[in-house]
């Protein structure tokens, strides 16, 4: 099934650096505490996308090898450089006074030959879904006795986790590489410079692993290549799990080899043996002392915190955001929910922010070093099929969707290249269609293919929802308010932003809206200005149903219970047939 996207931006590195400065000097203006350290780390992946976006850029040039270039070196210095400022933060629980050094010096030295450039550079998923702080590779590696160290780190991630990981050993600015080949078998591909530093221990850093370990696994195959002893091989991932179910006999024998230093998230911010490190500090700094440790609510948890209320949706656990609830000495009670790490992440802040000073989402009070707190509404029930059989929520609900769908229209707009174009829309449902039915069904996805580059002019791409599935609507007899509204249009899928057209034909489907209802919507927003295209929502219908039936069919294989996959096999059902019956309408 097609459902993961790698999701690339181009932007000119004259951005990105103007964007670094800023950072930085917010970071100065800011009083000691976690909200100036949380800037600093923002600065720092900032930093670290810049880096694997110039040596990618060289990368490319060189025929798909790495090989050192001075602008590279240029921007790994400045990263350094940032990594080094994180570092004192940290060990100094953010009460240390900020020197900048040379900052002003490396930034400089970096805009000279990077204006003119233009990047791609791919989002750090550790840091934007994983809760993967940089901070943990650096309280790893400060467990180890500083030396003769090789770093070396994978992009993407690997450019900013590899700076803060060679500051931990004291060691010179790290390599970083970009291992080819098949996902499931990378290997690296050098010049004719060895790899390996003689009498040196060698830091492989990286998120993950993944399904198969394989990218961390070719730099230790390179190294073995080069004589160096398996006791000098040390791996810094982002999780001690290991290998995934993809990884062959071989990437396991390698992963065996070396040696493996992980701090979690648990140990590292939950956990944490200094208080200024722990999440519930950095809570009640926004929302005053609670009345009891925070409440994991992660992997589907949150569902038993509405009551019972019959019909239990499903939950896909492991790709769930960390999430938590607070509930404060004032007798409130707060989700604490992780929304990713650097600049997008205070994009998703003020997203939230304007929904619920609209009215749509519940009330913010925050961001803590990757966390958005808001008002957790328990007193409220999500949307069931049950209670959408009511006729007078239905209505209410008819207009609550024009309103938001509207408004989402007219605050978020988007750049064209922030999501699938139809084409690979049109991918992506034809093969999870015929995956799903067999290619009996082919013909209509066929006369869809002529649709979709003739209707790619008339997308208008916005901030999409991308998720209007009946449980994330809460409501009671006054009230009608919308989570989960603020990441799914910039996820680990491939969907990204579309037209306001595709937040329509996902109410249609996650509503059950009858024609009357859709026409009904339509019409609603183009009173409110918002145009609905039909003949895109005709494309736009199939493909998010043959999207979600992918989503959920991996879902269910994933599923750790019988409990939970009989409820995600459910799903599938209901998009199964809506799906068959919708391509053969069409």
């Amino acid at each position: 099934m097609l459902v993961y996207g790698d999701a690339t931006r181009r932007e000119p590195a004259a951005r990105k650096l103007a964007r670094l400065r800023g950072q930085l000097a917010d970071a100065r203006a800011s009083p000691a505490g976690i909200g100036r350290h949380s800037l600093l780390i923002d600065a720092l992946i900032e930093a670290g996308e810049l880096v694997q976006g110039v040596a990618d850029a060289r990368f490319r040039a060189a025929g798909k090898r790495d090989a050192p270039s001075p602008e590279t070196d240029a921007a790994m210095a400045l990263t350094m450089a940032v990594a080094r400022l994180c570092a004192q933060s940290w060990e100094a629980a953010f009460a240390h006074d900020l020197q900048q050094g040379p900052l002003e010096d490396l930034l400089a030295a970096c805009e000279a030959p990077l204006s003119s450039i233009e990047l791609e550079v791919k989002q750090p998923e550790g840091y934007a879904f994983y809760a993967l702080y940089p901070e943990g590779h650096f309280a790893a590696a400060k467990r180890l006795r500083p030396g003769l160290w090789r770093v070396i780190g994978l992009r993407s991630i690997g450019t900013s986790l590899a700076a803060i990981t060679a500051v931990a050993l004291d060691a010179p600015a790290p390599l970083t590489l970009r291992p080819v080949g098949h996902p499931f078998d990378r290997r690296v591909s050098l010049g004719d410079t060895p790899l390996a530093r003689p009498s040196a221990h060698h830091a492989i850093v990286d998120e993950g692993p993944g399904l198969s370990g394989s990218s961390m696994a070719g730099v230790i195959r390179q190294l073995r290549d080069e004589d160096v002893p398996v006791d000098r091989i040390h791996l810094f991932p982002g999780h001690a799990n290991g290998p995934g179910a993809q990884a062959n006999d071989e990437t396991r024998a390698l992963w065996k080899q070396a040696s493996v230093h992980v701090v979690g998230f648990d140990e590292l911010i939950l956990h944490a043996e200094h208080p200024a490190h722990r999440l519930q500090g950095w809570v009640e700094a926004l929302v005053g002392p609670l009345q009891a440790p925070l409440a994991d609510v992660t992997g589907g948890a949150w569902r038993r915190t509405h009551g019972d209320h019959g019909d239990v949706p499903p939950a896909h656990p492991w790709q769930e955001r960390r999430k938590f609830l607070a509930h404060s000495s004032g007798g409130e009670t707060w989700l604490v929910k992780f929304i990713g790490l650097g600049h997008a992440a205070r994009q998703r802040l003020g997203c939230a922010t304007r929904l619920a000073e609209a009215g749509f989402s519940p009330f913010v009070a925050g961001l803590c070093h990757g966390f958005m707190v808001d008002r957790w509404h328990g007193e409220m029930a999500p949307l069931s099929p049950t209670r959408l059989q009511c006729a007078e929520l239905r209505a209410r609900m008819g207009e609550r969707l024009a309103d938001y769908i509207a408004f989402r229209a007219r605050s978020f707009p988007a750049a064209e290249e922030n999501g699938a174009s139809l084409q690979a829309l049109y991918e992506m449902g034809r093969h999870n269609s015929t995956e799903a039915l067999g290619s009996g069904l082919a013909a209509a996805w066929d006369r869809l293919k002529g649709q979709a580059e003739r209707l790619q002019g008339r997308v208008r791409r916005v901030m999409t929802d991308n998720r209007m599935h009946a449980w994330e609507w809460l409501a009671d007899d006054s009230r009608i308010l919308k989570t989960d509204a603020v990441d799914h249009h910039a996820g680990h899928d491939l969907i990204g932003c579309q037209d306001a057209a595709w937040d329509v034909a996902g109410a249609q489907a996650e509503l059950g809206l009858t024609a009357e209802e859709l026409s009904r919507l339509v019409d609603g927003l183009l009173r409110r200005g918002c145009r609905i295209d039909p003949e895109l929502l005709g494309f736009y219908a199939p493909a998010y149903l043959a999207f979600q039936l992918g989503h959920y069919r991996l879902a269910a294989q994933d599923a750790r219970s019988h409990d939970e996959q009989s409820r995600l096999e459910s799903q599938c059902e209901r998009y199964t047939q809506a799906l068959r019956d919708q391509l053969a309408s069409s």
